[in-house]
């Protein structure tokens, strides 16, 4: 075992493999490694390991036994996978990890010894914003996989290797739908095996298309409706396939299945901060899978949130499952349907008078408007990445263009004692483009192109500046392969 313990380079195995490794998330001195198969025809290995290598050296080894695979669904034993956690690194480091197996010498069909598996790299978070070059995040939501193909992670995979330093994702936040667990009339199965076997197979081909991404940087994720169900928690939709959810046994299996991939695979936060020194503060909030009627958020969790925005002292990037600057949806809740927690959610955001950046996904267009929040001279910038891969044929009338209201924000329903309602700018030069649609074809109606998002975060001459840029998923430079940009110029933006 310890053969490699010199010059280590690892091979690179395709990105079509069943096997998955998975970079959670990153601090500037760890990492958490997800490795293992969410496909049923794999077999535990009874021993595995991950080397995590800089500059072609190990600099750690994790080592698994056939007893520590854990189950990601508690209906079956066939899909499993291994949390890793490595400790001690450097901040602002590349790293490389190899994912190995053993194979004893009765399998005698196969190679005898370590055997690669899968290839993962990440860098750990800077100490503070850097000068030189952007601290980069990639963003992207909605992924369906019908006519996808490998596109959507060739696209980041050219970015994340080929890109220029400001553009490659240093991490990435998936901020909601990387699965559409609800599309097909085969949501209507009142039987709880196939409701699960459903679920877990759809996890495997999205997570086997998109593992070129979940293997590059720290990537965090965000449930919204379709890891559960269109508009979930409730169930008072009269879309045909989901009328099976009116049973109650059919809701229960579906809901613990959904949350299992949430917990163990999504490795979804409630609510988690970090900062990137004293230079830009992150939150993440799943305001999806804990709503009630009346809440977005349990209290405690929605504290928690609160009182992030409430003690800023640089500005802060919020994210989260569906955008802050919409209209009253009358037929799907969003964060307006939830009056009282979205109202204090904005005073929190204005309180300090910190620019507050939003980064969101959900609504099938790309888009960035900004407006003043508070009476403390703050400003709130909401960047919205919508879809990675469109749905298709009868699905596909589920499209969007980019929408250019309210007019006014806050909306006066939920305007916090004191402020006044400011008008929004929306930046139309900076609204990803559409594409028109043929009815009887895959895709039946005018769509928002597929794209993700790139947004870069800098010191110019001591200020904090963001770049955003789009991305066309299905549309690349013949010379350099690097996917084209939808914006004719980034959008720019100080910060502090």
């Amino acid at each position: 075992m310890i053969e490699h313990l010199q010059k280590h380079k690892p091979e690179y195995n395709t990105d079509t493999s069943k096997w998955a490794i998975a970079v959670h998330r990153v601090t500037t001195t760890s990492a958490e490694v997800w490795v293992g198969t969410l496909f049923s025809t794999l077999i535990k290995p009874k021993s595995a390991r991950v080397h995590l290598i800089a500059n072609g050296e190990i600099v750690q080894t994790k080592y698994i036994r056939k007893s520590n695979w854990k189950r990601p669904f508690s209906f079956t034993k066939k899909r499993f996978f291994s949390l890793q956690t490595f400790d001690d690194l450097q901040p602002n480091t590349s790293y490389t990890l190899c994912f190995e197996r053993y194979i004893y010498p009765e399998e005698k069909t196969l190679p005898i010894g370590w055997v690669p598996l899968r290839n993962g790299y990440l860098t750990t978070l800077p100490e503070e914003i850097p000068e030189q070059s952007s601290f980069t995040v990639g963003l992207a939501s909605c992924f369906y996989p019908h006519r996808d193909g490998g596109r959507t992670a060739e696209a980041y995979q050219a970015i994340y290797e080929r890109g220029h330093k400001d553009i490659k994702p240093d991490i990435t936040f998936l901020t909601g739908d990387q699965v559409y667990l609800d599309i097909g009339f085969d949501s209507l199965s009142r039987d709880p095996d196939e409701i699960r076997e459903r679920i877990g197979n759809d996890y495997a081909d999205n997570w086997q298309l998109l593992g070129g991404i979940l293997n590059r940087g720290g990537t965090w994720m965000l449930p919204d409706d379709h890891e559960y169900w269109n508009d979930y928690p409730f169930h008072d939709s009269l879309i045909p396939q989901l009328l099976a959810l009116k049973l109650q046994s059919v809701r229960n299996v579906w809901t613990k299945a959904s949350k299992d991939a949430v917990k163990n695979i999504q490795r979804s936060p409630k609510v988690e901060t970090f900062n990137i020194g004293n230079d830009l503060s992150f939150c993440l909030a799943d305001l999806r899978s804990y709503r009630s009627k009346r809440n977005f958020l349990p209290p405690s969790a929605f504290k928690q949130l609160i009182d992030w925005a409430k003690s800023l002292t640089s500005p802060g990037v919020l994210v989260i499952p569906q955008p802050l600057i919409v209209n009253v949806n009358n037929s799907e809740r969003n964060l307006l349907s939830f009056t009282t927690q979205y109202k204090q959610l904005l005073e929190a955001l204005g309180s300090t008078g910190q620019n507050i950046v939003v980064l969101s996904g959900d609504v099938h267009y790309g888009r960035i408007a900004s407006c003043p929040i508070g009476d403390n001279g703050a400003t709130l910038t909401e960047v919205i990445s919508s879809p990675m891969s469109n749905l298709t044929y009868l699905n596909g009338i589920a499209t969007a263009k980019p929408e250019f209201t309210p007019e006014q924000f806050p909306h006066y329903d939920y305007l916090p004692d004191g402020w006044q309602q400011h008008t929004v700018n929306y930046y139309k030069d900076f609204s990803v483009s559409t594409k028109k649609g043929f009815l009887f074809s895959a895709y039946p109606k005018e769509r928002t192109r597929e794209h993700f998002m790139t947004v870069g975060f800098k010191k110019v001459n001591g200020k904090l500046q963001m770049t955003v840029n789009a991305w066309r998923i299905r549309e690349h430079d013949p010379d350099t392969y690097l996917p084209n940009s939808d914006f004719e110029r980034a959008y720019r933006v100080l910060l502090s």
